[in-house]
């Protein structure tokens, strides 16, 4: 199956929001499994940016008007869409960041839960809601969900899809436009989900897509947007956390991770490595809840270390468009620097290489092998700083607590996995770390694919969710309606103003008797 072809890239090219895009300087988007040039997209300005979000205030003005079944309605029939249309979509995925065809599936997958679990939760969560008034009877307060406006969203480019498309459909349901920059190195994925949007029925102003560097256009999108939705560095989240700061704009973002494993005594060691290799090599570890550090009971420690060793060394590496190879290539020769950076310097300062170890040129320019160290030593950078590649080290410990103190020990929180021998006890160890997201008995996968549930990190792993009724409430203002019926504060007439001030507080305190209040 071959990558897509030149007439899809010039179809999808005409959908970029920058004028004249024909006349307008170019960057070259590669094949990542073989550094070959696919095609080339515009590159916007920080004006393509500004005027996109004029058309899209225009636009959103009409769209937050509309009843919430009908913009759910747009959202119900793009899940038909993607799914439809999932191999050339997963072919794209690849293409772009040279990812197994699995991993390429899993961000369609995702899409879909996602444009499905908002269309149908939407209509209720954003339904003006009767709270208790000051007064019961004399008081009628309602709280309403007014969109913010207008939603930028700046995506990365290791879950180039999803991350681009999946926190749009929220901001979009709760009745908000959006303008999004892609990744540079991945803008026809962002472009072929949008597609889908537009055959759907959403209007193109109210989803503009502006492909350029983030300095110029990511930072156009935090001057003039109404709230900023960011994936990626943490370096890059702290800069424009404090420029929307700035501007008292609302800011979210899912940031790095230094995603820590715990496997204890009693769990099926051959059921967790097989569950660590999608933990840890899926999207060939580019992955923020991927996992890069193992700790293991002391007792069982040699013998996982060999099972997982193994398993990893067994891992199907190379480039291909069907399914079968685990894993694939790495996006960038920075990304591949950066692993083999990682790996050397643990070795040298003492790490054991159990598998991997190594690039691989022979299968392509960006391939690295899938690494397993041991005895890596505080002072390795791996230690630490998040490798965002195939790289994972595992760690003996005593027991239970000196795992969960190892796992927390860390700036980071987006994600983690727990393994002991009952459910109940990985529960009551998961309930102990400090992650956004916990699993027990898998990577990251079950988390991430419960849309109904909350996703994010704490510490410095991000601000805010994705997922569940905060991953959409956050893209609105709520409003207070309350409306004095009778009498109004000022008391009844003919009551003295001092006979009205002492009656007051024995009602405020009688109010404690009355349910919900």
């Amino acid at each position: 199956m071959p990558a897509p072809s030149a007439a899809t890239f010039k179809r999808l090219a005409d959908l970029v929001a920058v004028p004249d895009a024909a006349t307008r300087p170019t960057r070259p988007v590669l094949e990542a499994f073989t550094g070959k040039q696919l095609a080339t997209v515009p590159v916007g300005t920080a004006q393509d940016a500004k005027d996109a979000i004029t058309r899209a205030r225009t636009a959103q003005n009409g769209w937050g008007d509309r009843p919430v079944v009908e913009r759910s309605a747009i959202f119900n029939r793009y899940h038909d869409l993607v799914l439809q249309n999932r191999d050339s979509l997963m072919d794209m995925a690849q293409a772009e960041t040279g990812k197994s065809r699995a991993a390429a599936q899993e961000e369609i997958l995702d899409i879909a839960m996602t444009a499905r679990y908002y269309a149908r939760v939407a209509p209720k969560l954003l339904r003006p809601r009767r709270v208790a008034g000051m007064l019961p009877g004399l008081t009628k307060t309602v709280v309403r969900y007014q969109p913010k406006g207008v939603v930028g969203v700046i995506s990365p480019w290791n879950y180039p899809m999803t991350l681009a498309v999946s926190d749009a459909i929220a901001a979009l349901l709760a009745g908000n436009a959006v303008v999004l920059k892609p990744d540079s190195q991945t803008p026809y994925c962002a472009l072929a989900c949008v597609e889908l949007l537009y055959q759907a029925g959403l209007a193109r102003d109210l989803f503009a897509v502006v492909p350029g560097p983030g300095s110029v256009v990511g930072a156009a999108l935090v001057e003039s947007s109404d709230f900023v939705m960011f994936t990626g560095s943490t370096a890059t989240g702290r800069l424009l956390a404090e420029q929307a700061g700035a501007r008292l704009i609302g800011f979210s973002a899912e940031l790095g991770g230094k995603n820590p494993m715990i496997v204890m005594a009693g769990a099926d060691l051959q059921e967790v490595a097989d569950a660590a290799v999608r933990g840890c090599y899926s999207n060939s570890g580019q992955l923020c809840v991927s996992i890069e550090r193992i700790y293991v009971e002391q007792s069982i420690a040699p013998e996982f270390t060999r099972i997982f060793g193994e398993r990893v060394t067994n891992i199907t590496l190379g480039a291909g468009y069907e399914f079968g190879i685990e894993m694939g290539s790495l996006i960038s020769e920075e990304q591949l620097k950066a692993v083999a950076r990682h790996v050397d310097d643990a070795v040298a300062k003492g790490a054991t290489v159990i598998a991997g170890g190594k690039a691989r040129p022979d299968l392509g320019p960006l391939f690295y092998e899938p690494t397993v160290l041991t005895g890596v030593p505080a002072e390795a950078e791996c230690y630490r700083d998040e490798t965002f590649g195939p790289l994972v080290s595992i760690y003996p410990v005593a027991g239970v607590d000196e795992a969960v103190e190892q796992a927390n020990d860390t700036e980071y929180g987006l994600n983690a996995s727990v393994w002991a021998a009952t459910k109940s006890q990985g529960e009551a160890i998961a309930a102990r770390i400090r992650a956004g997201t916990v699993n027990v008995d898998e990577g990251y996968g079950p988390a991430w694919g419960s849309t109904g549930a909350p996703m994010g990190g704490m510490g410095i792993s991000g601000v805010g969710r994705r997922h569940g009724p905060e991953g959409l409430t956050k893209y609105t203002e709520p409003q207070t309606i309350a409306t004095t019926r009778i009498l109004n504060l000022g008391g009844p007439r003919g009551v003295p103003p001092k006979l009205w001030a002492k009656i007051l507080p024995p009602v405020v305190k009688a109010l404690q008797w009355i349910p919900g209040r």
